[in-house]
């Protein structure tokens, strides 16, 4: 139109300079003291650095070593990720292709005489350069792990089909299901005699019996600890190493220290205790009555509550603040609160914090077994990473049962912060048993919970079998006949149960007890009446599936059901609802702003 160019009108906002002015994020120097001693000012110190520190050198020697590790992937949590760029850069410009051998002679099987072609030489070769580069080796970054970041994440590192999984930092060493995992603990800075001087405010009796941990990368520094203090004479402390069995057949390790340890050591878990060269056939049952812990670095809540089972008394040594504090740590009484909570729930949540470690898919098939045989309902929830929102969706939940690892997978809710109670595998058998039993010890090992879980149904069996051979001739075989088939008018409701912590009864305590409510068809309707409804109303309950829904049940008896749901017919308008104009321009210049400046 007369050589003028015609600009569509803005829609919306408009995007000019003088409207928005977005402000650029500047780059600043990220703190690495922590664990590398210094913060590094040029490119070229980080990188030197950085390669010492990840041990890049024996990664690399690893790969060499085992050139079927073709997809690599690299595991690095949050506080490490900054790192991740550096450390894979490396190990691409060094580690050894072997698939570049195999190029090359595709390439030169490719330069084929024009009559070659025909017999497909040419084709093979084009064949044979794609199947090396498949093979060539990449390294992977995984940005984002699904769960704890001690665990490795095998689902992440199942995305790009890896060969293996390379764990950089702490770890808490559960075995994975298949996927072969390479851990780097690093070599994090310590200062010993700063470390020494505060262990000798903490015990000042040369004669305390003390055991040194710390968490996976500061443990490489825990013997040369020891010979200080044994110097300075403390002849009664301890140290404890990473134990290697505990992680399984497919895992290994880069710049693990290896140190003799005698056949009876005792082992906490991932640790094995070392030192024992004057005190032989010391048990567990010693450790929790005569040693105290001195832990480097501060653990998660899970790991923090078990170690205060396991030791006497649990000092936790910061060596970034160069601090000692002595609690207050999880406490047990709490535990034992939602355990008796989680006797009177009739609905139990199973919540899956890890589908990477060895025994889980054995632990909830067999937890969800247990809650069904005692009459309660359960529900499978896969979050990723819970926090108080995500549970707090799902009111319907009485208790959660999580499954994660007992480092910093399972959640220990200290300052009430959830809405229900999260308990752990272990404390869903104890809730379950008849009768109250509490050893104050806290199993958290899949392994470990499912054998006790063995060892109850052994001895619900042998209750059983010396009922049965109790008997008279005059008592009765008890009857199970299904609730559902016995006659409505027999039906006796179950007796509630007290729960400790309300201090009141509950009567809906095992909903499945109650099987009536499976019965879907009404007693009135005749019995050939067949019905392809998934989800059938029947009796005030709602079943799903031939199942009784305490969720459906729960969102019918609150009271608050919804927007919208206040819709009845006396409020109904045949002409709709009335239409208001709502308010017009950019969002520093409504109209109405304007009306009302002028």
């Amino acid at each position: 139109m007369n050589g003028e160019t015609v600009v569509a009108p803005a829609l919306s906002t408009t995007q000019a300079e003088e409207t928005f002015n977005l402000g650029r994020v500047t780059d600043t120097v990220k703190d690495r003291h922590s664990y590398l001693g210094c913060n590094p000012t040029t490119h070229e110190d980080l990188v030197v650095h950085l390669r010492n520190h990840y041990r890049v050198d024996d990664i690399v020697r690893f790969l060499n070593e085992n050139k079927h590790f073709n997809k690599i992937t690299l595991q690095f949590p949050d506080s490490l990720v900054q790192d991740a760029a550096i450390i894979a850069q490396l190990l691409q410009q060094n580690i050894l292709d072997h698939s570049a051998g195999e190029s090359a002679n595709s390439k030169l099987k490719s330069a084929c005489k024009s009559g070659d072609q025909a017999s497909g030489c040419c084709q093979k070769s084009s064949d044979e350069g794609l199947q090396s580069e498949n093979r060539a080796r990449r390294v992977w970054i995984l940005a984002d792990t699904a769960y704890s970041a001690c665990c490795v994440d095998e689902v992440a590192s199942e995305h790009v089909n890896g060969d293996l999984v390379i764990h950089f930092g702490d770890a808490c060493l559960n075995a994975v299901q298949k996927l072969p995992v390479l851990y780097c603990f690093g070599n994090p800075y310590l200062d010993l005699e700063a470390t020494a001087v505060q262990f000798q405010k903490e015990y000042s009796d040369l004669n305390e019996k003390v055991v040194l941990m710390a968490n996976a990368p500061y443990s490489c520094h825990l013997k040369a600890l020891h010979e200080n203090l044994r110097s300075l004479g403390y002849s009664n402390v301890l140290f404890s190493n990473i134990n290697k069995d505990y992680a399984g057949p497919n895992a290994s390790f880069v710049g693990l220290q290896s140190h003799e340890s005698s056949s009876n050591a005792p082992v906490v878990e991932n640790r094995v205790i070392l030192g024992l060269d004057e005190i032989s056939g010391i048990s567990s049952e010693e450790f929790q009555s005569d040693y105290s812990l001195f832990h480097i670095t501060i653990p998660e809540d899970p790991r923090l509550l078990f170690l205060t089972t396991k030791f006497k008394s649990l000092k936790v040594y910061d060596p970034v603040d160069n601090t000692v504090s002595g609690g207050p740590f999880p406490s047990m009484m709490k535990r034992y609160k939602f355990m008796h909570e989680a006797r009177t729930a009739g609905t139990i949540g199973i919540l899956v914090n890890t589908l990477s470690l060895r025994n889980t898919n054995e632990t909830i098939k067999r937890v969800a077994k247990l809650i069904k045989e005692n009459g309660k309902k359960h529900y499978m929830f896969v979050v990723g990473k819970p926090n108080v929102a995500k549970l707090a969706n799902f009111e319907a939940i009485d208790v959660w049962c999580i499954l994660g690892c007992g480092q910093s997978g399972i959640i220990v809710d200290q300052f009430n912060e959830f809405l229900k109670p999260i308990i752990t595998p272990y404390e869903l058998t104890l809730a379950l048993n008849p009768e109250v039993t509490w050893t104050g010890q806290w199993l958290v090992d899949f392994k470990q919970v499912l054998q006790e879980i063995e060892n109850e149904d052994d001895d619900d069996d042998d209750d059983d079998d010396r009922g049965e051979e109790g008997k008279g001739e005059g008592e009765s075989e008890r009857n199970d006949t299904p609730l559902a088939e016995h006659n409505n008018d027999n039906f006796e409701s179950e007796a509630p149960e007290f729960n400790a912590v309300s201090g009141r009864y509950v009567n809906n305590s095992r909903p499945l007890r109650n099987l009536v409510h499976v019965n879907i068809q009404s007693p009135e309707e005749p019995k050939s009446t067949k019905s392809n409804q998934l989800v059938e109303k029947f009796s005030g309950a709602v079943t799903i599936g031939n199942t009784f829904s305490t969720s459906a049940s729960y969102l019918q008896q609150r009271q608050w059901t919804g927007l919208g749901s206040d819709f009845t017919p006396e409020n109904y308008e045949e002409e709709g609802a009335t239409l208001e104009e709502g308010g017009s321009g950019i969002a520093s210049q409504y109209q109405f702003d304007k009306q009302n400046k002028n």
